[in-house]
């Protein structure tokens, strides 16, 4: 077969972070700074060009990489969703990367500018292979190095707090990588496959004849705990408030909108397209994933609520939204998994901007991120008051916004099983949102109230630079361009999800 030049996109996606990643580390700071928003905003730009490609009738295909073929060489797998994913991921990781560029300085030594381009070169790879890779040894590398490099970005500020969170974060995530690998080797072990769809293949047959029906099982729960872990699926959130409350505005965004959502990306590739959903099924792990994922959505919102600080606040409330996307994947149906996804656009880019936003509204408080201090904040930093409250009504879910789309999708998705999860997912849909309200509506107020009497703050604490207010501009842009244009980013998922497996 004749391959076209636009096949190579996915290839060169990956590629070029990883390449130019070594040469940042020796350049000047603002060199290195423009340089990586060069090369990210390349990959942002490949990345629309391939989905544009997909929506106008590409099939998706198989890229052969080096002269082996399968099943011993290393191939990537190019369709709609994996062009979608990267294009929704590129674009936040270089917005996330604009909108914090003016703080790097206040926060980071100089000599260290630089590694910072490298680590988030690196997550973009890494991002980038995750989505497009078709072997599943590979997707444990980059998975590695994506770790790693979150690691690196929480502990960059070298303070003792992001230090504390740093290792946390690490011990819970190798844990993770553990089980993940040794869920791999299992399943290596009976299918004699590393290439997913021969072991998808594989695992069919095995699972038609019956045997190996416990170690099945194990693998299954390996991979999918060793996720939910990376993932920070209540109860294994406890690394995200510190993780995301301590870093600088650009970790903050990438690792709360991008990191776990690289790793959900991966479950749901390997749910489809290595074990298939009717084996996943028969283990029962949905039922799992379902009940973890409704209790998060409670749990994470309480604990929202009951935050000080506005950054924790947006961190709690991220458990809260990874419980919405594992209950879409715990319904287990193609419209569940269809509202997981829709989800996971709209939180990673709608949580980037309420984070970058929270840290200008600080900025224009007295560097404070506390509510009492915050009052009046939206007047001060104008751009950021409205991003914020454009981001909470999302999350609260207001027509007209991406939150609201993927609610009533997970509503749809629930009706359609006609059992009692379609009861349960409604209440607690219910619950979750009151609660979202709470904490969101009572934050936006707070940056509109009076600020206290007592309370003055120098004025051009406030002043982010262009690219700041540039960069929230587009995040908005794109979050009501998601709630409006939703039909089309649905439609491109389920056709993406009918040729996943």
């Amino acid at each position: 077969m004749h391959m076209q030049l636009w096949q190579s996109i996915p290839f060169a996606c990956i590629i070029l972070p990883l390449g130019c990643a070594a040469v940042t580390s020796v350049m000047k700071p603002r060199i290195a700074r423009a340089w990586a928003t060069g090369i990210i905003s390349v990959v942002t730009v490949l990345s629309a060009i391939l989905t544009v490609i997909f929506m106008s009738g590409a099939e998706s295909y198989t890229y052969m990489m080096g002269h082996y073929p399968a099943p011993w060489g290393n191939e990537i797998r190019a369709g709609i969703l994996e062009a979608l994913t990267a294009l929704v991921f590129s674009l936040v990781m270089l917005l996330s990367l604009l909108g914090g560029m003016k703080k790097l300085d206040e926060h980071l030594a100089a000599q260290n500018q630089s590694l910072y381009c490298v680590i988030l070169l690196l997550m973009t790879a890494a991002l980038m292979a995750q989505v497009y890779t078709n072997d599943i040894f590979t997707a444990y590398v980059f998975l590695e190095i994506m770790t790693l490099a979150a690691g690196a970005l929480i502990a960059v500020r070298k303070r003792g707090r992001t230090l504390v969170a740093a290792t946390k974060y690490m011990i819970m995530n190798l844990i993770g990588s553990g089980l993940f690998l040794l869920g791999i080797i299992l399943l290596y072990d009976i299918s004699g496959h590393l290439l997913m769809e021969n072991i998808g293949d594989a695992v069919q047959k095995i699972a038609a004849t019956g045997e190996y029906r416990q170690p099945l099982i194990v693998v299954v729960a390996l991979i999918s705990v060793g996720l939910c872990i990376k993932s920070a699926l209540f109860p294994f959130h406890t690394w995200v408030p510190d993780a995301y409350g301590y870093s600088t505005p650009t970790s903050a965004a990438v690792l709360s909108s991008l990191v776990s959502k690289g790793y959900i990306f991966l479950l749901i590739k390997i749910m489809y397209r290595v074990i298939g959903l009717d084996v996943i099924h028969q283990t029962g792990i949905t039922n799992v994933l379902f009940v973890f994922a409704l209790v998060g959505m409670v749990m994470g919102s309480i604990s929202a609520i009951r935050q000080n600080d506005i950054r924790r606040m947006i961190a709690f409330s991220s458990v809260a939204q990874i419980g919405y996307i594992y209950m879409g994947i715990g319904l287990g149906t193609d419209a569940g998994m269809m509202a997981a996804m829709f989800h996971l656009y709209s939180h990673t880019l709608c949580k980037s901007m309420l984070f970058l936003a929270a840290g200008g509204l600080a900025d224009a408080s007295g560097n404070s991120k506390v509510f009492r201090d915050l009052r009046g904040a939206g007047f001060r930093s104008p751009v950021a008051g409205v991003a914020f409250t454009i981001g909470a009504l999302s999350m609260v879910g207001f027509p007209f916004l991406g939150g609201f789309v993927a609610k009533f999708n997970f509503a749809l998705a629930a009706m359609e099983t006609g059992d009692v999860r379609a009861l349960l997912v409604l209440l607690v849909l219910a619950i979750s949102t009151s609660l979202n309200t709470v904490y969101f509506l009572r934050t936006v107020i707070t940056l509109y109230r009076k600020p206290l009497e007592t309370a003055h703050y120098p004025a051009e604490k406030g002043q982010r630079g262009v690219l700041f207010n540039a960069a929230l501009v587009c995040f908005a842009v794109v979050n009501v361009l998601l709630g409006i244009c939703s039909q089309t980013i649905v439609s491109a998922i389920v056709t993406g999800l009918t040729t996943f497996g």
